[in-house]
């Protein structure tokens, strides 16, 4: 039997469903053909032993198409084997999980700054004393994650760091966090923790696979599927399987379009890929490859930020539900029979009416006793039909980013179940072999390169720091097994970095057809392992970790008490309340401020560590008016701050001005921006852990603004920001002692936050409680905790899709906030200039059939404008809001100082500039400004449009979105 790769000619592809597992031989050079070179396919039911499963299908594939095993070029297997083993560990959240991680911990000095610089060299010693930790305790699995490391690209910190583990603890399994994930620490993290937790577990799998194929005398390398729609080798895919967790409808796309012939060069198509239960709706771009996702998604309820495919699902399948109601409405799922389709269904003797009887009394599909249908009303019928229509035509609209019309490609089991024309797509197509499309994908995918960096652009241009990292993401296709003449490049994105100068990052993805001529590395399959080991199907962690208890945030009452000491009633935070408080100040970050999720984890911690934090009225005579008030936050890019460990340098900044102005001691504490991050940053230094002293419900700006300077100190006390102290929290503090102007401040403190590593804590001139009554905004914290709880309210209660309506009453009504628009993000521009990221999105309206299919219209508040389309522009964050009608007519519609707030329409939770991308439903949020912007000494100037570049009028909202104070409302007397 020939062994020339000449020879091999034939690629197999398997993939292995919930339910199904499917297997497909095909001869490529044959794709012009009406077969598409498909030689044999076969599907059979999953098995408990996957290996056995997988041998089956294959060898019946081989035996149908009776190809020798010398012709086969590759064997490709999709799978959603592992995520499934994260998932039914119970481990929905990362805090959830930390008894796995707490196994043991440990820091060492290392990480780079965010132009790429080392902030400091690995200390070999400091390795090898927590390997020596490690050994004793006797772990199996080490993550390594340093700061930054995706863009190491000359230090190879981590790479070194794993190389001491192995040779001080063979055999321990290590997982290096920028072999899994992109920028974004804890994201990272999150993610190499995943992937560690079935590391063994994964091995254990492709070993098995290797097993099938000697069973079946295959030579040929293995890949398996990631979730991009490029392969991985087996060794790889054993070491990262997180990479493939999402690869099963990644394969049902490009199947599609290899089945029908469609060539994604000449335009996007829309992929429907339907099931049993579900219908699964995703958009393969001219490239070749799904839209992705956005920036941040979940998996098992654990934030990463890994590539996944964006899809929309309905519950449409083959086994849906359809009923008459009293009304004589008939309805379509979204309940199903599921499994029990051959069971429960009337063509198959069951008593329940499903799509698939449906399908067949139309004659759509032939499939089992049609008979049993025959006798179906002929009105139920096609109002059953019509509702199948209208759900795929409303999951069409809303995947969609245009209202042109774009092709339409039907997979799945259920694929029959779709009329011949549907509103939207321009052309429909049922192509052969539709039933194993995703197996058919995995057969054909290609072999992907990608980079993730930032470069400097001080000393070269955009367009040759973006060469490069396409240069550098072809090298990677071609290394992995891309045949170099075929490889293209298939996304580029460059985002300016927030706040750092001439720093750009850049996300290059190149991808090429297999070289089926390279041997790709793989496990030493020469021996059959331990054999004791667990067979593939178990899978056994070393903890089981159960969900905490939550709270039901109807019936929450935030605990609110009376100092004996001093009379004031205290609000005393729960995890709860930091939980609300996260969501809200990132609202009110009007997509600036930096995320809140490092200091709520940071906070949330301290609170199980015994902390303690509270929030007292500003407002409240039992506070002495000339009483201390010290305020601060963090000051710098936010992109540094999604990388630098959550630590003290807000605290070190405070000490470092309290020294200088000979203070032991302060009353309270006050942020200096409510808007994202900083929101929280208060609670760090007023906790029990540090100073001690309560927080004032308040804040120096009732939003987050691009400066130091846009504060309402600044612009009712002029030259009041000196003396001021920033901290690095790694050894280097400077204080300010006095400038000519506070735009000046902001300049000098940015310039050496830029050579401090672009993130620092800030510590502002010390104020009184009178002049916080007088200048700062009042009751902002309880805004933010109210704002939050409308959030996990609507989730509560399944109605996300209203939550900016619940928003709009928790502040006060119409006369001081107001829907500004509903629609899907169709364009995001970025652009860099002074460290600041200017750049705008743009908002595309619903289609009439998109906002009857998703939405109930019972709660809904008219939106200010509607139809045509909405562009923001921002400067870190949204500035205006500026509506085309329809006919072309443009109108402003609201801008700063009033708040503009972008809501993801799936999560309810607010969008920031990192998280724009095209493709998110949204609902646009106005919240009227704080009157200290509004009637101020010096005008609108210093916090209005002209201050960020605009020159436009101020668009008044109404009044200011006052909220309620917590305390006062929640006071027990």
């Amino acid at each position: 039997m020939s062994s020339d790769p000449g020879d091999k000619y034939v690629r197999l592809g398997v993939d292995v469903g919930g339910t199904n597992t499917d297997a497909v031989a095909i001869d490529a050079s044959r794709q012009h053909e009406a077969s598409r070179g498909v030689l044999a396919h076969y599907k059979s039911p999953t098995t408990p032993d996957v290996t056995e499963g997988i041998e089956k299908a294959v060898r019946k594939v081989l035996e149908n198409s009776a190809l020798p095993a010398s012709t086969i070029a590759s064997l490709t297997v999709g799978t959603t084997h592992f995520i499934n083993a994260v998932v039914e560990q119970d481990a929905r959240r990362l805090l959830g999980l930390a008894r796995i991680v707490k196994g043991f911990t440990g820091y060492c000095d290392g990480g780079l700054h965010i132009d790429g610089s080392e902030e400091a060299p690995v200390v070999e010693e400091q390795v090898i004393e927590h390997c020596a930790e490690i050994k004793k305790l006797g772990l199996t699995a080490v993550v390594i994650s340093g700061v930054f490391s995706p863009i190491d690209e000359v230090f190879q910190q981590e790479n070194r760091v794993r190389d001491i583990v192995l040779r001080e603890i063979p055999g321990v399994d290590v997982v290096v966090s920028h072999e899994v994930a992109n920028i974004g620490f804890l994201e990272r993290e999150n993610a190499g923790i995943l992937n560690a937790a079935i590391l063994r577990y994964a091995k254990r799998t492709v070993k098995g696979f290797r097993r099938a194929m000697k069973a079946l005398n295959l030579t040929c390398p293995l890949y398996l599927t990631s979730n991009d729609g490029t392969l991985l080798d087996s060794k790889t895919a054993s070491e990262v399987p997180i990479r493939t967790f999402s690869s099963g409808a990644t394969n049902s796309m490009r199947g599609a379009a290899y089945l029908a012939g469609h060539d994604t060069l000449r335009s996007a198509v829309i992929v429907a890929d339907i099931g049993g239960t579900t219908c699964d709706v995703g958009v393969l771009l001219p490239s070749g490859l799904p839209r992705q996702a956005s920036a941040y998604t979940e998996v098992a309820g654990v934030r990463v930020n890994y590539a996944m495919p964006h899809l929309y699902s309905i519950g449409l399948g083959g086994g849906s539900v359809v009923r008459q109601l009293d009304n004589g409405k008939v309805t379509v799922g979204p309940d199903s029979v599921g499994h029990y389709l051959t069971r429960d269904a009337r063509v198959f003797g069951g008593d329940v009416i499903t799509a698939t009887d449906i399908a067949a009394a139309t004659g759509r599909a032939d499939i089992g006793d049609k008979a049993a249908v025959q006798q179906l009303d002929g009105d139920f019928v096609d109002q059953a039909q019509d509702g199948i229509r209208k759900l795929l035509e409303g999951a069409i609209d809303t995947i969609k980013t245009s209202p042109e019309p774009l092709p339409v490609l039907l997979v799945g089991g259920g694929a029959v179940l779709a009329p011949t024309a549907l509103t939207g797509a321009s052309e429909l197509t049922l192509p052969s072999f539709h039933d194993v499309a995703n197996a058919v994908g995995a057969a054909v995918s290609k072999v992907g390169g990608s980079v993730d960096l930032i470069q400097s652009v001080a000393n070269q241009s955009v367009l040759q720091a973006v060469e490069h990292a396409k240069s550098l993401a072809v090298q990677r296709a071609t290394k992995a097994g891309a045949i170099k003449d075929t490889v293209i490049i298939a996304e580029v994105e460059s985002l300016p970095v927030t706040y750092v100068a001439n720093q750009l990052r850049t996300i290059v993805k190149a991808v090429g057809e297999l070289d089926v001529t390279v041997q790709p590395p793989h496990f030493d399959d020469e021996t059959d392992g331990d054999p004791n080991e667990e067979p593939e199907g178990v899978k056994e962690f070393s903890v089981k970790v159960d969900e905490p208890e939550t709270v039901d945030p109807r019936l929450y009452r935030p605990t609110v008490v009376k100092n004996s000491q001093t009379g004031i009633d205290e609000w005393l935070i729960t995890e709860t309340d930091i939980n609300y408080l996260a969501d809200g100040c990132y609202v009110l970050g009007c997509a600036g401020g930096g995320s809140p999720a490092a200091s709520r984890i940071q906070l949330v911690e301290m609170l199980r560590a015994g902390h303690t934090m509270r929030v007292v009225d500003a407002t409240t005579p039992a506070l002495e008016s000339n009483a201390t008030v010290y305020w601060g936050g963090h000051m710098g890019s936010p992109a540094t701050s999604n990388e630098r460990l959550q630590s003290l340098e807000t605290v070190y900044a405070f000490r470092a001005l309290m020294e200088y102005l000979n203070h032991d001691s302060f009353d309270a504490v006050l942020g200096l921006e409510i808007g994202g991050g900083n929101g929280l940053e208060p609670f760090l230094v007023g906790s029990s852990r540090f100073f001690d002293r309560p927080v004032l419900d308040a804040d120096m700006m009732g939003r987050a603004y691009p400066t130091y300077w846009q504060n309402t100190m600044a612009v009712h006390r002029p030259n009041e920001l000196t003396p001021c102290a920033v901290d690095s929290g790694d050894g280097t503090t400077i204080i300010m002692t006095k400038a000519s102007s506070d735009e000046l401040v902001d300049r000098a403190l940015r310039a050496s936050c830029a050579e401090m590593g672009s993130r620092v804590g800030k510590a502002a001139k010390p104020t009184t409680v009178d002049l916080v009554r007088k200048f700062s905004v009042l009751n902002t914290v309880s805004l933010a905790w109210r704002i939050g709880r409308c959030i996990a309210r609507a989730e509560a209660n399944n109605a996300l899709s209203t939550v900016a309506e619940s928003i709009v009453h928790e502040v006060g009504g119409t006369k001081s906030a107001k829907i500004l628009f509903r629609g899907k993000v169709t364009s995001v521009e970025r652009s860099l200039f002074k460290g600041h990221s200017y750049g705008s999105i743009t908002i595309a309206s619903l289609s009439a059939a998109e906002e009857d299919f998703t939405e109930s219209n019972a709660n809904r508040m008219p939106a200010v404008a509607t139809e045509g389309t909405l562009k923001i522009p921002f400067k870190n964050e949204n500035i205006y809001a500026e509506h085309t009608a329809v006919d072309g007519t443009k109108t402003v519609i609201a801008s700063v100082p009033d708040l503009i707030c972008v809501l993801d329409s799936g999560s309810g939770k607010s969008l920031g500039v990192p998280e724009f991308k095209y493709g998110n439903r949204v609902t646009v949020l106005g919240l009227a400004c704080s009157p200290r912007w509004t009637e101020t000494p010096a005008g609108l100037k210093i916090g209005g449009p002209k201050a960020f570049g605009y020159d436009i009028e101020y668009q008044p909202l109404g009044e200011f979105a006052q909220a309620r104070s917590v305390i006062e409302e929640y006071a027990t007397g």
